[in-house]
């Protein structure tokens, strides 16, 4: 019997978002729609050849490899993983496996973060959480809100979200300025953005949107240094990854109005405990990182994946992301 697992399907999706029934018949799944700790999963993998992973949801460290015996298939969405151990799933001889990126299904997932990051800059702005809450609870209006038409929205990074930012921006008028360290004024203005440097970038924006990616150069690149340099008045808006930024430094800000507030749909640790502070200032707009979590983004994701694990249960393994472990199967 092929053992399968479904790691973090929050929301349970993954068995209605691909055609399953292509898997042998003597195949089990399990879906699994909670967070595992590390702990946990050494524990409640253990069973199953099969892997399926859904982001950076669930970590695959070494630690955790070691300790599942049976896994022979983890997939990924995704060419790599950032905080999946490759070279430890390939010294375990286990096959990884990515989607096929040229399928139509990829065509419009694009989309998904950047209108995340604008509705999270809305409803920062006008406090549209905390008025709600303010409803549910039999109360009426607490807070005045901003318009955005006229302000200046700051992106930290204009790659492909970056840029479709900047192309909703023109629509809501507001001027757009931007900074990475390999951002070229010619590129920005390409695009109808002016580069600033980088401490221009903080002390000018009444809104900074974060849409770079999590690198070793990226991790920490905003501190309590550049969160200074803003305006009380602004918005810190972050759909990227949560360890951009100082999250202790940020924390601070918000506690004492350094800034007017901020929209968060990643953190530091995901889910973050029940008791982190960010769950509780009303001045944080807090999403549990839904950037791509939309039917079409979630069907795309998981496409792929019961044809892969049908190749693999054939002996014929597709779209190997550790092509080196084949020498040794």
């Amino acid at each position: 019997m092929l053992k399968i697992a479904i790691l973090d399907d929050y929301a349970r999706v993954a068995l209605a978002s691909a055609d399953w029934a292509v898997l042998p018949s003597d195949t089990e799944i399990t879906v699994f729609d909670r967070h595992l700790t590390e702990e946990e999963a050494g524990t409640l993998l253990q069973p199953f050849n099969v892997l399926c992973t859904i982001r950076e949801r669930m970590a695959l460290p070494r630690s955790l490899i070691a300790r599942l015996p049976r896994l022979k298939l983890i997939t990924i969405i995704g060419k790599s993983l950032p905080n999946l151990d490759m070279q430890a799933a390939t010294d375990h001889r286990i096959i990884v496996t990515h989607p096929d990126f040229d399928s139509p299904a990829f065509a419009n997932i694009g989309n998904a973060t950047p209108e995340l990051a604008w509705g999270l800059m809305i409803a920062t702005v006008r406090s549209l959480a905390h008025e709600s809450a303010e409803m549910r609870s039999g109360g009426w209006q607490t807070s005045v809100g901003s318009i955005l038409a006229g302000r200046t929205l700051g992106l930290l990074g204009l790659g492909r979200i970056g840029k479709r930012m900047a192309e909703y921006a023109r629509v809501f008028g507001m001027p757009v300025i931007a900074w990475s360290q390999n951002l070229t004024t010619g590129a920005a203005a390409a695009v109808g953005v002016r580069r600033v440097d980088k401490d221009d970038l903080f002390a000018s924006s009444d809104v900074l949107s974060i849409h770079v990616q999590l690198s070793d150069r990226t991790r920490g690149l905003v501190t309590a240094r550049e969160l200074a340099l803003m305006k009380p008045s602004a918005y810190l808006i972050n759909t990227s990854r949560g360890p951009i930024v100082d999250e202790a430094a940020l924390i601070e800000a918000l506690k004492s109005n350094r800034l007017a507030g901020a929209g968060l749909d990643v953190f530091d640790v995901e889910p973050p405990p029940p008791d982190h502070p960010l769950r509780s200032l009303t001045n944080a707009t807090v999403t549990p990182h839904l950037g791509y979590v939309t039917t079409e983004t979630l069907r795309a994701f998981y496409a792929d994946t019961p044809q892969a694990i049908a190749a693999f249960a054939k002996g014929t393994p597709i779209r190997v992301a550790n092509p080196d472990v084949l020498q040794h199967i």
